[in-house]
């Protein structure tokens, strides 16, 4: 069995409160994007084989698609194994939410694979002990979530929008953003105002610790700004990926290569749209 396990932008990201857990409260508007990592999954004798064409990826327990697999495996009571592959596209520590997606990507091919018919609630009971992005998958749509991330509430957006995902080669810790958050500044000059873009409200509050220790990511999101064919641009969860919401009829392919002679030649840039 072959899974397609999308990518995901915040196209809203608020920040409420730290909780006694050691969370943050959050409310945000997540949408899957049309880029997707490959999962193929086969049952095999007692094991679980895990193998991945990213070499930089662990391949070991601490993977999220091995945690998934190894309790769905625990929680069926099931005595067989899998063999499962991994394609990635999706680039990690990118705020895309690439590793949540394969682990919920993976969780609904094995309750098929091997028939559990375990319901959605039940699943996203296992995903949330895994990850807080980790539920937001399963819903396969749009969605407000709050709490930690696990309180999904599917929504639909207004309409499908056009988006160009531009990250640069190094990665930014989602735990390290969020620890920041309520000690970090605003850089002068940088713009950190809700954006609004055909009906659609953007703001994201790790803008704030993210920038203050990477400003070429401000950098980015002003530059982006500029440019005519976007609309609006914003930090991705706690990036490093920052996305421009493109005008319609935008040449996503001259931006991007505009991108890379005025800001970096090793930007890695994605033409997608939200789902």
């Amino acid at each position: 069995m072959q899974i397609l396990a999308p990518a995901k932008i915040n196209l809203s990201l608020r920040i409420l409160n730290c909780r006694p857990d050691g969370f943050h409260e959050i409310e945000t508007l997540i949408s899957p994007v049309s880029l997707y990592d490959k999962v193929d999954i086969e049952k095999q004798n007692r094991w679980i084989d895990f193998s991945c064409d990213d070499p930089t990826l662990s391949s070991g327990d601490d993977n999220l698609v091995v945690r998934v697999a190894n309790l769905f495996l625990e929680q069926a009571k099931i005595k067989s194994g899998v063999s499962i592959k991994l394609q990635k596209n999706i680039p990690h520590g990118a705020g895309l939410g690439g590793g949540s997606s394969d682990a919920a990507a993976t969780l609904r091919a094995l309750n098929q694979l091997f028939e559990t018919k375990l319901s959605l609630e039940q699943l996203v009971k296992l995903a949330s002990t895994i990850g807080s992005d980790v539920p937001f998958f399963l819903f396969e749509s749009a969605a407000v979530c709050k709490g930690r991330g696990e309180i999904v509430n599917p929504t639909k957006l207004k309409r499908k929008l056009s988006i160009m995902l531009c990250k640069p080669a190094f990665s930014v810790s989602s735990g390290w953003a969020y620890s920041r958050w309520q000690d970090s500044k605003e850089i002068p000059g940088i713009s950190y105002q809700s954006q609004g873009f055909d009906g659609q409200t953007l703001l994201n509050d790790l803008e704030r610790p993210v920038f203050e220790k990477f400003v070429f990511l401000a950098q980015l999101k002003m530059w982006l700004l500029e440019q005519p064919e976007v609309g609006a641009a914003l930090l991705s969860g706690s990036g490093s990926t920052v996305f421009a919401v493109l005008r319609e009829n935008a040449d996503v392919d001259l931006a991007a290569k505009r991108a890379r002679e005025k800001l970096d030649r090793e930007i890695w840039t994605c033409a997608c749209e939200t789902r």
